[in-house]
């Protein structure tokens, strides 16, 4: 197997496969044009999304040419794959804003530079389309029974499939054609659940061109619990900062459990083999391959300032020492809420780390919260927080440090700064 695709396999980015001896053949040759496609339904990328473009970085090292779509152009339909229900459908300005979004973001994880690392936006060769032409010229090569077979297609059809969404595999594999008579491109990756859209644009270029093509799928990657990864409480680990800010986002790989490590550090980093293998061995702590898990993703996705912040602001909150917490999550309340006592219940509602009330007080109840001890003191374990376990509780000034700063903490992972507003405290 091609070196390129051995490391890839490696690292789990293989699923399918239309000709694994075929596409080796090829990139053993020379350089192959690729490309993966995201559709701007929403102003930010999340982690799960990722997964294809971690890969792109991997082939662009190995010497292949990457092209990043961006479906501003099949975005106005929405792809039903992996959807139980049709998706919204958002207005053509907020499309445009969405795309101009990720495409920053994705710049700045690929770099584009117009040679090896391309953007794309298939809006400039959809938007204009003339619907009869192009039934004429494409949707003449597909077969409806054969769509129907795909499991995007029949997981849909028991739930409602709506024609504007049974053209998107038309629309995607049109793409691919796009693709090939533009740049060249040989290779189309992506998530599993692409995979009949991207086997019918292979299709479809042979039918055209009478050329052969390829597509690669990766694993739809879930932790070991059997959870979507990327998913936590509040949502998905999305890469914009004013929606997952930093700290989350570093706190999420951090306590991503025992037995997802190695893998994760496998395919969201590009530390080598070696280095992964020596991080996991079986009799070392696995925190230690936590962190450097959080460092890695974080400095890639945010940079490496915010990267270190992050790190240090956990090793010191750990560690008991206080330390740096500018990366954790903060919010500014008045010192008179706290003058006369403020109810732990409205605290953690008020702070953001309950979205209501009734929430916030099966929390106390539970035993999962948790607030700096008066005073600044330590219990018998030298642990800086105490639990808060009567739903009418007061917290107080004392509990504050000299800095003004208060720490309370939701559950075992989720932490918050509490700030005395200006000139209150």
């Amino acid at each position: 197997m091609n070196a390129a695709l051995e490391n890839l396999k490696t690292r789990g980015f293989f699923a399918q496969c239309s000709d694994t001896q075929g596409l080796s053949r090829v990139m053993d040759e020379g350089p192959v044009t690729f490309y993966i496609g995201c559709d701007p339904t929403g102003p930010s990328l999340h982690i799960g999304h990722m997964v294809p473009f971690f890969a792109y970085r991997h082939l662009r090292t190995a010497g292949h040419r990457g092209i990043a779509l961006i479906g501003g152009g099949t975005a106005r339909i929405g792809d039903p794959s992996g959807k139980t229900e049709m998706r919204k459908i958002l207005s053509y300005e907020k499309l445009d804003e969405n795309t101009a979004a990720i495409h920053a973001q994705l710049n700045r994880f690929l770099g584009f530079d117009g040679q090896n690392a391309l953007s794309a936006n298939n809006k400039e060769w959809l938007a204009d389309l003339n619907y009869i032409d192009f039934l004429r010229e494409i949707g003449s090569h597909f077969s409806v029974n054969r769509m129907l077979s795909f499991e995007s297609y029949k997981i849909r059809m028991e739930t409602g499939l709506s024609f504007i969404e049974f053209n998107y595999q038309l629309l995607q594999s049109y793409d691919f054609l796009e693709l090939y008579r533009r740049y060249g491109c040989r290779l189309q990756i992506g998530g599993d659940d692409q995979w009949g859209n991207i086997v019918a644009g292979a299709d479809l270029i042979r039918r055209i061109e009478g050329a052969e093509v390829y597509g690669l799928t990766f694993p739809l990657v879930t932790t070991s619990d059997g959870k979507k990864m990327g998913k936590t409480e509040k949502g998905a680990i999305f890469l914009d900062p004013a929606v997952t800010p930093v700290w989350e986002f570093f706190q999420y790989w951090r306590n991503v459990q025992d037995a997802d490590v190695r893998r994760f550090l496998f395919m969201f980093t590009f530390l080598p083999i070696g280095e992964i293998e020596a991080l996991c061995v079986p009799d070392k702590n696995p925190n230690e391959a936590k962190e450097r898990l959080a460092w890695e993703v974080t400095a890639l996705i945010h940079g490496k300032d915010e990267a270190d912040k992050a790190l240090s602001g956990a090793q010191a909150l750990f560690s008991g020492t206080g330390g740096d917490r500018s990366a954790m999550p903060r919010v500014e309340l008045a010192r008179e809420k706290f003058s006369g006592g403020y109810n732990v219940v409205d605290l953690f509602t008020d702070a953001g780390l309950c979205p209501t009330k009734s929430e916030a007080r099966r929390l106390v109840q539970q035993g999962g919260a948790f607030a700096a001890r008066a005073g600044g003191k330590t219990g018998p374990d030298g642990e800086a927080l105490e639990a808060i376990t009567d739903p009418k509780a007061l917290i107080h000034e004392d509990h504050f440090d000299e800095a003004g700063q208060l720490l309370i903490r939701a559950g075992k992972k989720r932490y918050c700064t509490v700030v005395a507003a200006a000139g209150t405290l």
